[in-house]
């Protein structure tokens, strides 16, 4: 039954006339000469196909984690009338906080999920005879991919680990020199520590692999979560 309605989908494309022959595209820099014998449009479809599975696991993950912190810094303020008003500090500072590790998500979300609903724009809206355009089109999904796998190193670099154990010992310190608050400051800040490495190391990551299997040239087109309704026109041949 499957095959048969893979059958289908690419007799379908064949109606399209010209729109059904091979696209020959240039490889991108740093790529397999091998992805150049790779018909285009199979390409472009791959790769729409991973951006779009990557884009959903950045907002699965960013609003998991953003909505968590988020309560947490609620529940927090939410406490304040029931401490004793020398220990207020203590909360308003973990509400403080857990805001600030809200900005991020909300700031500078992962470039893939900014990319994918653009690459999908693109592709919907150029024509499917038309090889010179399915190229351009592709070379413009080869720089976002290339872009989205370097956004996804960045935001796990030593830097950003260095970052977030420099802001939560800055919590201790504040807590601790500033109001004598060692324990609570030595509270929040270990458990800040925990929190932002658990979001840093949880990050989706697949647009780096993605990225490094396009540039070997290993494409499969049959990907297990590929959902082909969710492909525009003539690119839904390709994402079975």
């Amino acid at each position: 039954m499957r095959r048969s309605l893979i059958a289908v989908c690419v007799a379908g494309v064949g109606v399209l006339g010209s729109g059904a022959r091979a696209a020959t595209c240039p490889a991108p820099p740093g790529a397999h000469p091998a992805v150049a014998a790779i018909d285009g449009r199979q390409r472009l479809a791959w790769i729409d196909e991973r951006l779009q599975q990557q884009a959903w696991r950045g907002k699965l993950w960013a609003y998991g984690w953003g909505i968590g912190v988020g309560a947490a810094g609620v529940g927090s303020l939410i406490a304040v009338p029931f401490v004793a008003p020398s220990q207020r500090v203590d909360w308003y500072t973990s509400a403080a906080t857990a805001a600030f590790g809200v900005i991020p998500f909300v700031l500078a979300p992962l470039k893939v999920t900014r990319d994918a609903p653009t690459l999908r724009d693109a592709i919907a809206a150029s024509p499917p005879e038309d090889d010179a355009r399915v190229c351009a089109v592709l070379s413009q999904a080869e720089r976002m991919l290339a872009d989205d796998a370097h956004d996804e190193r960045w935001q796990q670099a030593w830097w950003t680990h260095a970052g977030n154990v420099a802001f939560n010992a800055g919590v201790l310190l504040f807590l601790g020199l500033g109001y004598h608050h060692w324990t609570s400051g030595l509270v929040n800040g270990l458990s800040g520590v925990a929190v932002g490495e658990a979001i840093i190391f949880t990050q989706p990551t697949g647009a780096i692999d993605a990225a490094e299997t396009y540039n070997r040239g290993e494409l499969s087109m049959r990907a297990a979560d590929a959902r082909a309704s969710r492909s525009p026109g003539w690119l839904t041949a390709f994402t079975f």
